[in-house]
């Protein structure tokens, strides 16, 4: 390619990646809208650890739901209109937690959050697979995943922050707030969203078979695809939810000092998701990058438990986790696109990137389910174990997935 026509490709491309990484990062920060305020709901309503992270089982169950059906719809449909809809959905649970007055309100809220997250995976993956050039888009998934966990990164500071210095009901209106000036900016850079839809007929070396809309559940590295994520962010929604009382127990930090550990795993992901885009774009096994990537997370994650660490060296623990974590996440997109959607066209990308991705979504319903009665029966360390060997769970179905 030539120097003018690479120019004119990054000026097509870098746009799009931005507008789209935005978004992602808005629907990470509203992962957070809830759990970051759990002290304040616990306190206010009386709700044990286990009916707190229930509110996170509501949410990932309606986007779980939700993420395998928008991607038929992004596919019949384009992307624009659907992220649109996300968009307000978010929006609309900020402002459902402005004005709770009760748990309930709070389970509306969380099933609303929950089902506009359900839209960004099979929207954010058709856009970017359709719109931006394949020798960018190693970077383009890696910069996706960055804002995604600066998203992650920001709402507990400023959730905790606004609650601190006003209450928990402003917080919710600053959250709807923020997704609602998202929103205005996706619509006034629509043009940036566009594509052409590809009828699946008119897919190029398609049979009828594979073009038919449920032949990628055939594929058996799509099942193997959504165990990966199911496995790792089971692990992570333990972190999520649990870290600030799970590191005031094991080693006496105060609810700043394990809320800013969090930080540093997230900023620590967002780290390794840079790093890991370079090593993404370059990789001949993506699989074994996830491994030794997870690795490192789960030797992490077992030190931690052990409960043996100083105090003062958590932040650093959970930030080297994070960056492992944060390294897999370039090469996870691509082993998902190339062991899938190749084989069955672009085409059927908004469905099969919306099963697979429900995989995350089923883990963190599952992770209140599993960790929260740990959690009340002060199991502190068995808690981080288990993410530990969750870690290691994901490791052997990335394998299998890059075989």
């Amino acid at each position: 390619m030539t120097t003018v026509a690479t120019e004119l490709t990054a000026k097509q491309d870098i746009p799009t990646i931005s507008l789209v990484s935005w978004a992602h990062g808005t629907s990470h920060f509203f992962h957070l809208m809830l759990p970051s305020l759990f002290p304040f709901f616990i306190r206010d309503f009386g709700l044990s650890y286990t009916e707190a992270g229930l509110l996170m089982t509501v949410f990932f169950v309606a986007s779980g739901v939700g993420q395998a059906l928008s991607g038929f719809v992004v596919d019949r449909l384009g992307a624009a209109r659907v992220l649109y809809g996300g968009m307000t959905f978010l929006a609309l649970s900020g402002l459902v937690v402005f004005l709770a007055s009760s748990y309930h309100l709070l389970m509306v809220a969380a099933l609303l959050a929950g089902s506009g997250n359900a839209v960004f995976h099979p929207v954010d993956y058709s856009i970017l697979n359709r719109r931006v050039s394949r020798p960018r888009l190693a970077h383009a998934f890696s910069m996706h995943s960055l804002a995604g966990n600066l998203g992650w990164a920001a709402a507990p500071p400023l959730m905790l922050g606004v609650a601190s210095l006003a209450n928990w009901h402003v917080a919710g209106l600053v959250a709807s707030i923020i997704a609602l000036c998202t929103l205005a900016l996706l619509i006034s850079q629509r043009h940036l969203l566009h594509y052409e839809l590809i009828p699946s007929h008119a897919v190029r070396g398609q049979t009828p078979n594979t073009s038919s809309l449920f032949a990628f559940m055939k594929v058996r590295a799509v099942w193997m695809s959504f165990a990966f994520f199911f496995f790792s962010t089971t692990a992570f929604g333990a972190l999520q939810n649990y870290v600030a009382p799970l590191l005031s127990n094991l080693y006496g930090l105060s609810l700043a000092a394990a809320t800013a550990c969090l930080t540093g795993y997230l900023l620590g992901s967002s780290a390794g998701v840079v790093v890991g885009g370079f090593l993404a774009s370059k990789a001949r096994s993506h699989g074994r990058i996830i491994a030794a990537a997870l690795a490192v997370g789960a030797l992490m994650a077992a030190l931690v438990a052990t409960a043996v660490p100083p105090a003062w060296s958590v932040i650093a623990l959970l930030s080297i986790m994070g960056f492992g974590v944060g390294i897999a996440s370039p090469s996870r997109d691509l082993m998902v696109r190339e062991a899938t959607a190749h084989s069955l066209g672009h085409s059927a990308l908004g469905r099969v990137y919306g099963f697979v991705y429900s995989g995350l979504d089923t883990g963190l319903a599952m992770s209140p389910l599993m960790f929260g009665p740990l959690m009340d029966g002060a199991h502190f360390s068995a808690v981080l174990f288990g993410v530990a060997l969750l870690q290691g769970m994901a490791i052997l179905t990335a394998l299998s997935v890059s075989e």
